[in-house]
């Protein structure tokens, strides 16, 4: 296996805990320089290989591969990355980071472990579990034209987690389509993927702290 996970902290203290799942391409560099970003923000970050070292080439070949994917073998992966992050962060409770498939992986979580999420952010992610039971506090992150999550999907994913009376905030992002903020992607639009991050950079500190 060619990546297991990336590890990174802030240079001098251990940090609040973010875990960072990525979408269907992997543990890429891009990913590595997200992780550097928040743990220079001040957080101890866990970045885990969703891919399980492969390295799809084209939207198809990511496609086909999540498509085989085992998801037993992905939501364990997930689970034990956060506890194993819980114990290396400066509290047992997380903030978690996804994008595409690693958003709703990352939704799902903060539902099945309330007691470890505190704040969860979702690229591009969607789901259509019930949210009662979370603690977390969420934000979205959507395209304005997705190819996996239409106008109807999304209304309904925030209108679940209203009902369930969990705080949520919705961004979308104007001229963009699934995978905006996925370098390794046809549809990357820098801008956009810079502008969402420093939104989820301000959230995730409003949200995550030591205590």
């Amino acid at each position: 296996m060619a990546d297991e996970a990336y590890f990174v902290g802030p240079p001098k203290e251990t940090g609040p805990g973010v875990l960072l799942l990525p979408s269907w391409w992997g543990l890429t560099a891009a990913v590595r320089q997200r992780a550097d970003q928040l743990a220079d923000a001040g957080f101890t970050v866990l970045a885990p290989d969703l891919a399980f070292g492969d390295r799809p080439e084209t939207e198809d070949e990511a496609e086909d591969l999540l498509g085989e994917a085992n998801p037993d073998r992905l939501v364990q992966l997930v689970l034990s990355s956060a506890e194993l992050l819980a114990e290396k962060a400066a509290s047992g409770r997380l903030g978690v980071v996804g994008i595409g498939m690693g958003g709703s992986l990352a939704l799902w979580l903060s539902v099945r472990r309330p007691d470890r999420v505190t704040a969860a952010v979702s690229l591009y992610g969607s789901q259509s579990i019930d949210f009662d039971g979370a603690t977390a506090d969420y934000q979205l992150h959507l395209a304005q034209d997705d190819r996996f999550i239409s106008d109807d999907d999304a209304a309904f994913l925030e209108a679940t987690m209203r009902m369930a009376g969990v705080a949520v905030e919705v961004v979308c992002h104007p001229d963009t389509h699934h995978g905006f903020a996925d370098p390794e992607g046809p549809t990357h639009v820098p801008g956009a993927a810079d502008a969402a991050w420093t939104q989820v950079i301000r959230f995730l500190q409003s949200t995550v702290d030591a205590a």
